[in-house]
């Protein structure tokens, strides 16, 4: 009996102790935290409005060059499709041999009704000293000065004739009407021009627009001189102004043309580009989280909270604007939660995490100066 008591004792103390452990490491302060994390707090900042809209590139304005002499043939073209030019350079040259010929015929019929002239004057005027003397009639001196007046009226004539050769002579030179770039060239050496012949096509001042297309319910949005940012097909970045919303709406699209002024100097951009843009409407206030914070899955923005017993929770939200690294969003967050920083994509709603503090470099930055 002595002896079946103490393995009794000894049955019993063993089976306390092995319970007392399995009690340890069951119990749910052992817990380890899934990840260390950082958490931040929502920014409020002003953030700029935008409407995003597509269009094409163009000219501001296009100039048509064309002959003003008739019948005329090319004998030399200065320029060819991309040349820059300033006002009143030669662009090409036409034959002028006949044009030179009946300015000089002109000048010499000048010259004859000058000198025709020269003498009805002298005539007229010993007329009138001849009528003061008695030795002239009236009627005499009428059809002197008839004479003369006629002979002045010649030169006049002969003299307009010198003018009109001389601007016809001056047109065989067709000069740029402003300073641009040459978009198209029809002329052609050895051909023979009709008054009114496109030869050149220049865009005026090397100037585009961008001619975006916006919805009827934006155009009240978009005033005039609101600054946008327009992206080219060959990638280059181009600011802009918004010069004029048009007064009307396609009736077959309903949609309305912005026409948005772009620097002379584009670059690689060009008319006839497709380029996409983005129109500042003005400034609002808005909540803000890092971008690190934000985890897409399945389509949808999350965000990841911390609570008090340290798990997180997952929140879907709505994200909206962008300014620099930080996201807009428009809802689903509270202004005072604690939000994971970064590392959510390795998270699960309801795991606990480690919180520790955030190095001074990833602290809450200010919020943006107004654009």
């Amino acid at each position: 009996m002595r002896k079946m008591g103490w393995w009794l004792v000894l049955l019993t103390s063993l089976t306390v102790v092995w319970g007392a452990g399995a009690a340890d490491k069951a119990s749910p302060g052992a817990a380890k935290p899934s990840l260390t994390v950082t958490t931040v707090s929502p920014l409020s900042q002003n953030l700029t409005q935008r409407i995003s809209a597509n269009g094409s590139l163009a000219a501001w304005q296009e100039a048509i060059i064309g002959a003003e002499a008739h019948g005329l043939k090319i004998t030399e073209v200065r320029v060819n499709v991309g040349d820059r030019v300033q006002r009143g350079d030669v662009l090409a040259v036409l034959q002028a041999d006949t044009l030179r010929a009946e300015l000089a015929q002109a000048e010499a019929v000048l010259a004859e009704a000058t000198a025709s002239a020269q003498e009805a004057k002298a005539q007229s005027d010993r007329a009138r000293s001849l009528q003061q003397q008695g030795f002239f009639s009236n009627a005499q001196l009428s059809q002197t000065l008839a004479a003369d007046a006629s002979a002045q009226a010649r030169v006049q004539s002969a003299r307009a004739m010198v003018q009109l050769q001389t601007v016809r002579l001056s047109q065989t030179q067709v000069r740029a009407p402003d300073a641009g770039v040459i978009s198209a060239r029809q002329a052609t050496v050895g051909s023979v021009v009709g008054a009114g012949t496109e030869l050149f096509r220049l865009i005026r001042q090397g100037r585009i627009e961008w001619r975006a297309e916006v919805t009827a319910a934006e155009i009240g949005r978009i005033q005039v001189g609101a600054l946008v940012q327009v992206k080219a097909a060959s990638g280059q970045l181009l600011q802009g102004k918004v010069r004029m919303v048009a007064p009307s709406v396609d009736a077959q699209t309903r949609n309305a043309i912005v026409y948005v002024d772009l620097p002379a100097a584009t670059g690689s951009a060009r008319a006839g580009m497709y380029a996409q843009g983005e129109i500042a409407l003005g400034q609002s206030q808005a909540l803000t989280v890092p971008q690190s914070a934000v985890v897409v899955r399945d389509g949808f923005s999350y965000v990841y909270t911390v609570g008090a017993d340290q798990k997180v929770s997952q929140l879907k939200v709505q994200t909206g604007r962008q300014s620099g690294d930080r996201v807009e969003v428009n809802s689903g967050l509270k202004a005072d939660a604690r939000v994971v920083a970064s590392g959510g994509a390795f998270l699960n709603h309801g795991d606990t995490v480690r919180v520790v503090d955030a190095p001074a470099s990833q602290a809450a930055p200010a919020a943006p100066a107004t654009k």
